[in-house]
């Protein structure tokens, strides 16, 4: 079966078997996934679905669905990085990435008989997050979120 680099879980080089509650990419990574929802909730988007994925291999995943007040439909892209060594956390959002995002989401709205109005936002996570913390924007003492609405379109 195949699996996405996020639930992979290697051991430690010591050659040890993983310890319950050791924080993995896959636990970073919903970390930031539900800190990047609650601060887009405080912002005043209503949360709708949190990683939607086509069915088969070759598709896409969006991490986070949202709705703004205005009915638009806002698919999110959320990305940490603990560092900027190999360009930070905007850097990782190739247009490979991004055309998997849109056909994510296009797959998405065959459900609507009529497609509300979207967006492609992304949600950057610069540092480590915590397990429940959601620091305002620019703010936080171990990590911060910076939001792009509207981060790049399908065309």
């Amino acid at each position: 079966m195949w699996f996405s680099r996020k639930q992979v879980v290697k051991p430690p080089p010591d050659g040890s078997q993983a310890q319950p509650g050791q924080v993995t990419t896959k636990s970073r990574g919903d970390a930031a996934e539900s800190a990047a929802q609650v601060f887009l909730a405080r912002a005043g988007l209503i949360p709708v679905e949190r990683n939607y994925r086509t069915p088969g291999r070759g598709g896409g995943e969006i991490d986070l669905v949202m709705r703004t007040p205005d009915g638009t439909l806002v698919f999110v892209e959320v990305r940490q990085r603990s560092g900027a060594s190999h360009g930070g956390a905007a850097a990782s959002i190739s247009p490979v990435k991004q055309q998997r995002i849109i056909f994510a989401a296009r797959h998405y709205l065959m459900r609507f008989a009529s497609p509300p109005p979207c967006r492609f936002d992304v949600v950057l996570v610069h540092g480590t997050l915590k397990q429940g913390q959601a620091p305002v924007h620019g703010e936080g003492e171990q990590g911060r979120i910076e939001w792009l609405p509207a981060a790049f379109d399908a065309s």
